[in-house]
């Protein structure tokens, strides 16, 4: 999923999509976390049966079974951590990879107790706690990229903060409909639209705001609509072009 995602997510953007495929890969982050969430509740729900009603347990195998396993999970783990490109997508991913290789580890040590000491309930109380921590990482993953997918303003973002500093431009008298939504990783966008005080013009106060909330808050895909200064505030003068009769005099 991740890798379908990744590479959707880079083909440019058309018409169709102006913005491009880039959510393809929170949304795929967001079907790993679910995929992690639902599987931690199976494994707890099987845990809880088999701890009750315990089952026969082959430790051997399941030694040999798990070490393999863990292997593998490492492996993938290294390919994931070792990329040049990390976003959710890849987080999620690897996560996933973790978890896996968590639930190894946790098999290696049932299966040693089960061959030690024959206890074969090691298996279903190794079961549940790492099932409860898949779950808590789960949802802090299903919470983050549902935040994009939902067009939350980012956690790094403080939308107050960020329109106070807009009002303190000059030129600047006033700032609503302030937007801040995140369209992918580290692709942040923020729309608002600026009132003037009629000292200045609108494409500096513009330029001048847009410059401002990079500096501040990191996000360069900024649109300011200026308006029309109230009723009562002195407009500014736009000098007239002169006629070319002016200029030949």
């Amino acid at each position: 999923v991740a890798l379908v995602a990744q590479r959707i997510a880079a083909r440019p953007r058309s018409r169709a999509r102006t913005f491009g495929s880039r959510r393809a890969e929170v949304l795929a982050a967001f079907l790993n976390g679910v995929a992690l969430a639902v599987s931690a509740v199976w494994i707890a729900r099987e845990a809880i049966e088999r701890l009750f009603l315990p089952h026969e347990i082959q430790g051997k195998w399941m030694l040999v079974t798990a070490i393999a396993g863990l292997v593998v999970n490492l492996i993938s783990a290294w390919v994931l951590g070792s990329g040049h490109q990390e976003n959710q997508n890849t987080r999620a991913a690897f996560a996933h990879v973790l978890s896996d290789a968590l639930g190894s580890v946790g098999a290696i040590v049932a299966a040693v107790l089960v061959l030690q000491l024959g206890w074969t309930r090691a298996d279903p109380v190794i079961g549940i706690l790492i099932a409860l921590l898949i779950l808590w990482g789960a949802w802090r993953l299903v919470k983050e990229t549902l935040t994009v997918l939902m067009e939350g303003t980012p956690s790094h973002v403080n939308v107050a903060e960020l329109e106070t500093a807009l009002k303190s431009v000059p030129g600047v008298c006033a700032v609503h409909d302030t937007h801040v939504w995140t369209i992918s990783e580290g692709f942040d966008a923020v729309t608002a639209h600026v009132v003037l005080d009629g000292t200045r013009h609108g494409t500096e106060v513009v330029a001048d705001g847009a410059r401002l909330i990079w500096e501040r808050f990191r996000i360069d895909h900024v649109t300011l609509q200026p308006e029309a200064p109230p009723p009562g505030l002195v407009r500014i003068r736009i000098p007239q072009r002169s006629s070319r009769k002016d200029e030949s005099k």
